[in-house]
This record gives C-alpha cells, structure tokens and sequence, in this order.
C-alpha cells in the first residue's frame, strides 16, 4: 500500500480518518460540506473571515474553526434562505460571529436569495433595423407580374440586410478606429 492509498490519493481509495484538529483540504471540505471546490473559492471573495492557509502552488488547507464557519455560512445560505449580503450583514452585526439562534430568513430575504441562485435570463437586446417579425404586407398586395411569388419581397429583404450589415460594419470600424 503506497503512500497515496494512505491519503485517499487519486483513484477513489477511501481516505484514513484525520484527527478533529487536523487541517483539511478543499477537497477534503468540499466532499464534507457537499460544496463544490469553486464555490468555497467564491465565498474565500464574500467573506474575509474564511482565510485558508495556502501553500506552495496555492494549495488550501482549511483550519476546524474555517470549517465551522463555511457550514454555518451554508446553512444559512441554503437552508434558512439568506442571501450572500444578508450573510454578511449578519457577520457584521455579529462582529464576525454567526450565532446559532438566527432566525430563519424573512420572505424578501427569501425571494431575493432565489433571484441570487436563479438569475433572470439575460434578454435578447435588439439589433437597430432587424425586424423581428416579417414584414407584414397588405392583403391586395400583388407581386409584379413578371415575378415569381415572393421574389420581389425576398429581394428586397436581402437588400436592406446587406445595408443594415454595411452600417454596422461601418459602426464597427469607427469604434475600432477609437480604440
């Protein structure tokens, strides 16, 4: 058995059992909290107080009072309904302390920390001249006589796209002149 097995290694092997002191890895927490790595890394930017050692090539070692504090951080995010500011709002009334009596978030509170995990979709912004919908024409419309249905009207069409795409082009080279 190689050292790597010892520590969990890559592969899968089942880690040995650290002592309650002992400094974990973000892996190591991630798999406890059931946190994704990237989000511990989020939150390290949201709240100063979860400062992990890091050691040479950036590696992260969280302390046991680090680790309390991200699952209290997590409880309060996902399960009592608190939004990121809310969070750090608490800490500051706190004076860096998250009691373990907070009530569970209000309903804004609520709503807004779903906004927060769920954000709206961005909408589509418009493109000056494009029509979204096709250009409606009259019912006693005709085409020419000489052309075939829709010809015309898809001819025309191309030509005001060409137009609309040289003047973006030329809004564009003006902006890229400006750079």
């Amino acid at each position: 058995m190689g050292a790597a097995d010892d520590e969990g290694g890559e592969g899968g092997h089942a880690r040995t059992k650290k002592s309650p002191g002992a400094f974990r890895t973000i892996s190591e927490v991630a798999d406890d909290l059931h946190i994704p790595q990237h989000v511990l890394r989020f939150w390290e930017t949201k709240f100063p107080l979860v400062k992990p050692l890091k050691r040479g090539g950036g590696r992260r070692y969280y302390r046991p009072d680090d680790i309390a504090l991200l699952r209290r951080i997590s409880d309060l995010l996902y399960i009592q309904g608190y939004t990121i500011k809310g969070v750090q709002r608490l800490l500051r009334e706190g004076g860096g302390q998250l009691a373990e009596d907070i009530p569970p978030a209000s309903a804004a509170e609520r709503a807004a920390a779903a906004a927060e995990r769920h954000p709206p979709a961005d909408p589509e912004l418009p493109i000056p001249g494009l029509k979204t919908e096709p250009p409606a024409r009259p019912a006693t419309a005709r085409p020419a006589p000489r052309a075939r249905p829709g010809e015309a009207a898809a001819e025309t069409e191309v030509g005001r796209l060409r137009a609309l795409l040289a003047d973006t082009l030329a809004e564009l080279e003006a902006l890229r002149a400006l750079l």
